[in-house]
């Protein structure tokens, strides 16, 4: 037979793994207390008629203990499971525990509606975007690190293969005999071959003709230009009609003399400042009058 007086005696003032004791109040750790509190009434061990509310994956359930199951701890609880429908399960609490203490009855109820307001609440937040922080353990930050780390030093051995494989098959270190890796190999064979083909669009290809037009500065070098072509025309005449020996004769200049001749010319003309008229409107008089 179980004694509920007795085993409340052995809790209260011996000891108790559930019990938390603080200055004003001691509470009770235990998972089927519906109060939280350590007294006689509310303790899920003293008594051998229980009942609570416990919350399984968002899912309310009611806990029952009967007495009668006492000598079998594998079914000493059974559970029915309550509506997400507060007034529905009140019905089902009033139904289960109609002839029940009523301060199990009062405390079941009240512990329904904390349960059912917080589960709301969990709803609302989990539709609202929020941020999460997410622990990163030490070794395996060091892990990736070494594992990038060895990464990277393989990225640079396998392009410093490549680079020495082009090397050799340009330069023909073994002749016909390879014994690379097929990987670097077929790699290194078409980069060649893309190389070569290039090289082959590029002698294909004719240079386009472009024409430029020839542009003056002013008109005063036009000008030179005209009388420098038409000396040089009766120069060329001159030499044609008479001798190669001819050219050195004092009395007849050459083309070098009058290239040096026209560009002295324009030289002495682009430093000349350029001299500028300012035409006024309307008579001076008038214009006297309103600077006084």
């Amino acid at each position: 037979m179980q004694h509920d007086e007795v085993i409340w005696q052995v809790i209260n003032h011996n000891h108790c793994s559930f019990k938390a004791r603080t200055q004003t109040q001691n509470f009770c750790r235990n998972a089927y207390n519906v109060t939280g509190l350590c007294n006689r009434s509310s303790c899920p061990l003293a008594n051998s008629r229980y009942a609570t509310i416990r919350e399984h994956e968002g899912t309310l359930y009611l806990y029952m203990k009967s007495i009668e199951r006492a000598h079998m701890p594998k079914d000493l609880w059974e559970r029915v499971k309550l509506p997400r429908n507060y007034a529905k399960a009140l019905e089902i609490i009033d139904k289960y525990l109609e002839f029940w203490p009523k301060f199990l009855v009062h405390k079941n109820k009240q512990r329904l509606t904390k349960m059912t307001q917080y589960l709301i609440r969990k709803r609302k937040l989990a539709l609202k975007v929020r941020e999460k922080l997410v622990t990163m353990p030490a070794k395996q930050v060091k892990r990736e690190a070494r594992r990038e780390a060895k990464a990277e030093v393989a990225a640079v051995l396998d392009k410093a293969i490549e680079k020495e494989l082009l090397q050799r098959l340009q330069s023909g270190t073994y002749g016909d005999i390879y014994n690379f890796p097929v990987k670097e190999y077929q790699e290194a064979l078409d980069k060649e071959e893309l190389l070569e083909e290039e090289e082959e669009e590029e002698e294909e290809e004719e240079p386009a003709v472009e024409y430029v037009e020839y542009e003056m500065e002013d008109e005063e070098d036009l000008e030179d230009f005209q009388t420098y072509t038409d000396k040089g025309e009766d120069v060329e005449d001159e030499f044609e009609g008479g001798h190669a020996s001819d050219r050195s004769k004092p009395g007849k200049r050459s083309t070098s003399t009058w290239d040096e001749d026209v560009t002295d010319k324009i030289r002495k003309r682009k430093k000349k400042k350029a001299h500028v008229e300012i035409e006024y409107e309307g008579e001076p008089e008038e214009l006297l009058q309103g600077a006084v």
